[in-house]
């Protein structure tokens, strides 16, 4: 099978479109053709000269005559007689750097990379600065698709000298080829040509790529662009399949989202109470309530975009939760939360961004008596750094509501009713296509009640990871999670022994360790085991907890 050529390559040895050899510079002229014009011009001059000659001639070797003529040959398209005189020149004088280069844009013309590879490596051996030489070096090597060589040569070229014609193409499609897509737009957008066909190449690569980071607005647009630089080349077939493709795929997204989660739980601290303490009174008193359940759970999420276009889309959302606590029933958890969000998906400085903008309003219920209500609103934005990387940065406030018990109704320091504030980040590194992933992040958040015995400031620290195993894709988690909390005034009624005297400060630890199964039908099957442990300096609130939870979920 013969050698693909790299596209806008004639075969000629030159690019088309472009003014010079393979690798034009900015005004489109070839340094070794300048400096072997000039020896021929000059040796020209020396006959006018002929006093001079002897000093002139002893600048100016036969070798580079022999050049002179091979490049003359060259540009008229006689590549045998080039290639004669070029043998006579190496013969000459072997390490002849314009020989060399010359002998192997010659056989590049030809479409025998096999021949040219060998004398481009000799000529960069001795003219390692020279660009010309290493441009056209790492065109064989492509088109060859030896692939690695060319892009050992092409990516040090790009860092310095980007604007050579056509080597933004190249660089982006050995990055696309690698699957770093933000890397590749990058060189598609950084580097620059004056030939059509690569132009239409550069914007078909750069809407694949942005397509595949999840902004289909704008890859269909710069297929768009594709198909206008060149109406009727052999791209355009392709590239309308893949505008309607992008344009359609958009469209038929799935709009409705459905899960079911149903599950057994084994809680050994349902009550929260609090650990063995014999200084705070209270706390023996707590411990002697039943504390240990096993349980059921059932949850049901759903969401639905009604509207959507290619870079912005809406959805409204619904969740139940519940869990039944055999043994001790008034601690049933019932939850319902209604949602609603805007989405924009762009790009910043190259890099994918995508924005979420929600409000929530949720209900809980804690045995058959309202606990809490709360609203949410939270901004939140997702930037994909690189094919490994991406960072989410967020902001919500909360406004909680207690139900309060009016007979009798808590003391005004005790009123939870509170403003919530968080702002954070977390970072995701991904490896093998997500299969495996490392997150860590921070968050702040400050809680202003309208009981001084609630306000906190506090600082949360988070780490997890993923690993998938290599059998029955079963998913291995593990999350740990220290949350500081600060509060602002002294609690005035505890410690019972010594009320007002206590800054609370807690320190809680939660660590989740989980294994999923996926199973055929859209159903995951997972075991899960979380421990919480909160140390405070408020006895009362110092406890640790132990959950495990086998689950069932399917998903549409």
């Amino acid at each position: 099978m013969g050698a693909r050529w790299p596209p806008g390559w004639s075969g000629t040895g030159r690019i088309e479109g472009a003014t010079g050899l393979i690798c034009p510079w900015r005004f489109g002229y070839n340094p070794n053709v300048i400096r072997v014009v000039t020896r021929v011009l000059f040796i020209a001059a020396l006959v006018l000269v002929s006093s001079h000659g002897s000093v002139a001639l002893a600048q100016t070797t036969e070798a580079d005559v022999y050049v002179a003529q091979a490049v003359l040959d060259f540009d008229e398209k006689r590549y045998d007689q080039a290639l004669a005189n070029l043998r006579r020149a190496l013969e000459l004088e072997p390490d002849h750097v314009e020989a060399l280069y010359f002998t192997g844009a010659v056989y590049a013309a030809q479409r025998r990379p096999d021949l040219a590879a060998p004398f481009l490596e000799r000529a960069r051996a001795k003219s390692p600065q020279d660009t010309s030489i290493a441009f056209q070096l790492g065109l064989v090597y492509f088109a060859q698709q030896e692939f690695e060589k060319a892009e050992k040569i092409f990516e040090p070229l790009f860092k310095t000298s980007p604007e050579l014609d056509g080597l933004g193409y190249y660089v982006g499609f050995l990055r696309y080829r690698k699957k770093d897509y933000r890397g590749a737009l990058a060189a598609f957008r950084g580097g620059r040509s004056a030939d059509p066909e690569l132009q239409q190449l550069t914007r078909f690569y750069t809407g694949l790529a942005l397509g595949v980071l999840g902004l289909p607005g704008q890859a269909a647009a710069e297929v768009e662009q594709a198909l206008r630089l060149a109406p009727g080349s052999q791209l355009t077939g392709p590239a309308e399949r893949l505008r309607d493709t992008i344009v359609a795929s958009r469209q038929k997204e799935r709009r409705f989202f459905l899960e079911t989660r149903l599950g057994a739980t084994h809680d050994d601290n349902v009550i929260v109470r609090p650990t063995e303490n014999f200084r705070e009174t209270l706390v023996p008193d707590l411990r002697r309530h039943k504390h240990e359940s096993v349980g059921e759970l059932f949850g049901l999420t759903t969401n639905y975009v009604w509207w959507r276009t290619t870079d912005w889309e809406s959805s409204i959302g619904y969740s139940f939760f519940t869990t039944y606590v055999n043994e001790i029933p008034k601690f049933n958890v019932i939850s319902n939360l209604f949602s609603a969000d805007v989405t924009s998906k762009t790009t910043v400085f190259q890099l994918p961004l995508q924005t979420n903008l929600q409000y929530a309003w949720d209900i809980l219920l804690l045995g058959d008596e309202e606990l809490l209500t709360r609203h949410n609103v939270a901004l939140s934005s997702v930037l994909v750094e690189s094919a490994h990387h991406f960072t989410q940065g967020f902001v919500r406030y909360q406004a909680k509501n207690f139900a309060e018990p009016v007979n009798p109704r808590p003391v005004p320091d005790e009123l939870r009713d509170a403003d919530n504030y968080m702002a954070g980040f977390l970072h995701f590194i991904r490896f093998a296509e997500d299969k495996h992933f490392i997150k860590a992040g921070y968050q702040f958040d400050w809680e202003d009640t309208e009981g001084r015995n609630y306000s906190y400031q506090g600082s949360r620290y988070s780490l997890g990871g993923q690993y998938t195993l290599p059998w029955h894709a079963i998913r291995l988690k593990y999350d740990v999670d220290l949350h500081l909390r600060s509060y602002t005034y002294k609690n005035t009624i505890l410690p019972s022994y010594a009320p007002g005297s206590k800054w609370r400060e807690d320190q809680e630890i939660t660590n989740i360790v989980r294994a999923e199964l996926p199973l055929p039908g859209n159903f995951t099957l997972s075991a899960e085991y979380q421990n919480s442990r909160v140390f405070s300096n408020v006895e009362l609130f110092d406890y640790t907890r132990n959950v495990v939870s086998l689950i069932l979920s399917w998903s549409y």
